[in-house]
Protein backbone atom coordinates (compact mmCIF):
# COMPACT_ATOMS: atom_id res chain seq x y z
CA UNK A 1 0.00 0.00 0.00
CA UNK A 2 1.35 3.37 -0.86
CA UNK A 3 2.50 5.55 2.18
CA UNK A 4 1.25 9.46 1.52
CA UNK A 5 3.85 12.07 1.75
CA UNK A 6 3.69 14.45 4.66
CA UNK A 7 4.38 17.58 3.75
CA UNK A 8 6.47 19.65 6.38
CA UNK A 9 6.27 23.68 6.46
CA UNK A 10 9.29 25.38 4.49
CA UNK A 11 12.01 27.41 6.26
CA UNK A 12 11.66 29.90 3.87
CA UNK A 13 9.51 32.82 5.37
CA UNK A 14 8.24 35.33 2.87
CA UNK A 15 9.08 38.94 2.96
CA UNK A 16 5.38 40.31 3.55
CA UNK A 17 5.50 37.51 6.88
CA UNK A 18 8.83 38.96 8.06
CA UNK A 19 7.49 42.30 7.98
CA UNK A 20 4.53 41.57 9.81
CA UNK A 21 6.68 39.75 12.43
CA UNK A 22 8.98 42.75 12.19
CA UNK A 23 6.24 45.24 12.90
CA UNK A 24 4.55 43.05 15.53
CA UNK A 25 7.91 43.32 17.88
CA UNK A 26 8.48 47.00 16.42
CA UNK A 27 11.82 45.74 15.63
CA UNK A 28 12.81 44.09 19.23
CA UNK A 29 13.70 40.66 20.58
CA UNK A 30 10.66 39.38 21.91
CA UNK A 31 12.89 37.68 24.40
CA UNK A 32 14.85 39.93 26.04
CA UNK A 33 13.53 43.33 24.46
CA UNK A 34 16.41 44.72 22.61
CA UNK A 35 16.06 46.55 19.65
CA UNK A 36 17.67 45.25 16.89
CA UNK A 37 19.62 48.95 16.53
CA UNK A 38 21.13 48.10 19.49
CA UNK A 39 22.61 44.87 18.81
CA UNK A 40 25.84 43.64 17.13
CA UNK A 41 24.42 40.91 15.14
CA UNK A 42 20.83 42.38 14.77
CA UNK A 43 17.13 39.99 15.17
CA UNK A 44 15.86 37.56 12.90
CA UNK A 45 12.20 35.92 12.85
CA UNK A 46 12.34 32.61 14.86
CA UNK A 47 9.94 30.19 14.90
CA UNK A 48 8.66 29.50 18.59
CA UNK A 49 8.00 26.00 18.02
CA UNK A 50 10.64 25.18 16.15
CA UNK A 51 10.11 23.00 12.34
CA UNK A 52 11.82 19.78 13.52
CA UNK A 53 9.08 19.59 16.77
CA UNK A 54 5.72 20.58 13.98
CA UNK A 55 6.35 24.42 14.16
CA UNK A 56 4.29 25.87 11.29
CA UNK A 57 5.65 28.80 9.20
CA UNK A 58 3.05 31.19 10.07
CA UNK A 59 2.48 34.30 12.16
CA UNK A 60 1.28 32.27 14.87
CA UNK A 61 3.85 30.75 15.61
CA UNK A 62 7.13 33.47 14.58
CA UNK A 63 8.56 36.23 16.51
CA UNK A 64 11.38 38.45 16.54
CA UNK A 65 14.57 37.52 18.52
CA UNK A 66 17.79 38.74 18.54
CA UNK A 67 20.75 36.49 17.32
CA UNK A 68 21.95 35.16 20.97
CA UNK A 69 18.02 34.50 21.91
CA UNK A 70 17.58 32.89 18.76
CA UNK A 71 20.60 30.94 18.42
CA UNK A 72 21.00 29.87 22.41
CA UNK A 73 17.40 28.72 21.92
CA UNK A 74 17.71 26.96 19.08
CA UNK A 75 15.42 24.00 18.50
CA UNK A 76 14.57 23.33 22.37
CA UNK A 77 11.08 23.64 23.37
CA UNK A 78 11.86 23.84 27.11
CA UNK A 79 14.59 23.04 29.78
CA UNK A 80 14.72 21.58 33.42
CA UNK A 81 13.87 24.18 35.90
CA UNK A 82 17.68 25.15 37.62
CA UNK A 83 18.04 23.52 41.43
CA UNK A 84 15.36 20.71 40.15
CA UNK A 85 14.08 17.61 38.28
CA UNK A 86 11.09 19.31 36.53
CA UNK A 87 10.81 19.93 33.10
CA UNK A 88 9.32 23.01 31.46
CA UNK A 89 8.36 24.71 28.50
CA UNK A 90 9.73 27.95 27.32
CA UNK A 91 8.02 31.41 26.87
CA UNK A 92 5.76 31.64 23.83
CA UNK A 93 5.76 35.50 22.62
CA UNK A 94 2.30 34.38 20.79
CA UNK A 95 0.21 32.89 23.44
CA UNK A 96 1.91 33.87 26.88
CA UNK A 97 2.02 37.26 28.77
CA UNK A 98 5.76 38.76 29.04
CA UNK A 99 5.30 40.43 32.36
CA UNK A 100 3.29 37.04 34.02
CA UNK A 101 6.67 35.44 33.51
CA UNK A 102 9.28 38.16 34.28
CA UNK A 103 9.96 41.26 35.24
CA UNK A 104 12.82 43.80 35.66
CA UNK A 105 14.78 44.52 38.57
CA UNK A 106 14.61 48.47 39.48
CA UNK A 107 17.72 49.24 37.28
CA UNK A 108 16.47 47.41 34.32
CA UNK A 109 19.06 45.08 34.54
CA UNK A 110 18.15 42.08 35.40
CA UNK A 111 15.66 40.22 34.25
CA UNK A 112 13.69 38.59 36.73
CA UNK A 113 12.29 35.16 36.29
CA UNK A 114 8.64 35.01 37.75
CA UNK A 115 7.47 31.12 36.55
CA UNK A 116 9.25 28.00 35.94
CA UNK A 117 8.87 29.42 32.71
CA UNK A 118 10.99 32.33 33.24
CA UNK A 119 13.11 30.53 34.90
CA UNK A 120 14.23 28.16 32.01
CA UNK A 121 13.26 31.01 29.43
CA UNK A 122 15.68 33.42 30.91
CA UNK A 123 18.42 30.60 31.92
CA UNK A 124 18.69 29.03 28.51
CA UNK A 125 19.30 32.68 25.95
CA UNK A 126 21.57 33.96 28.92
CA UNK A 127 19.48 36.93 29.84
CA UNK A 128 21.21 37.74 32.99
CA UNK A 129 24.94 36.66 31.67
CA UNK A 130 27.26 39.43 32.87
CA UNK A 131 27.86 40.47 29.07
CA UNK A 132 24.08 40.78 28.43
CA UNK A 133 23.69 42.77 31.77
CA UNK A 134 26.69 44.89 30.77
CA UNK A 135 25.02 45.87 27.07
CA UNK A 136 22.04 46.70 28.96
CA UNK A 137 23.63 48.91 31.39
CA UNK A 138 25.36 51.05 28.50
CA UNK A 139 22.11 50.95 26.86
CA UNK A 140 20.24 52.25 29.86
CA UNK A 141 22.68 54.56 30.70
CA UNK A 142 22.12 56.48 27.11
CA UNK A 143 17.71 55.62 27.08
CA UNK A 144 17.60 52.91 25.17
CA UNK A 145 17.10 50.10 26.89
CA UNK A 146 13.98 48.84 27.81
CA UNK A 147 13.39 50.51 24.30
CA UNK A 148 10.99 53.78 24.78
CA UNK A 149 7.58 52.65 24.95
CA UNK A 150 8.40 48.95 25.46
CA UNK A 151 8.47 48.66 29.39
CA UNK A 152 4.43 50.26 29.08
CA UNK A 153 3.92 47.49 26.86
CA UNK A 154 4.93 44.60 28.21
CA UNK A 155 4.52 45.47 31.92
CA UNK A 156 1.17 47.97 31.63
CA UNK A 157 0.86 51.17 32.69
Amino acid sequence: MPRSISLVSSSYIPAELRRLVVARAEGCCEYCWIHEEDTFFGCEVDHVLSEKHGGATGAENLAYACVVCNRRKGSDVGSFVPGSSRFSRFYNPRSDRWAEHFGFSADGLWIEPLTDVGAVTARIPGFNDLERQLEREALRQIGRYPPPGVRERILGP
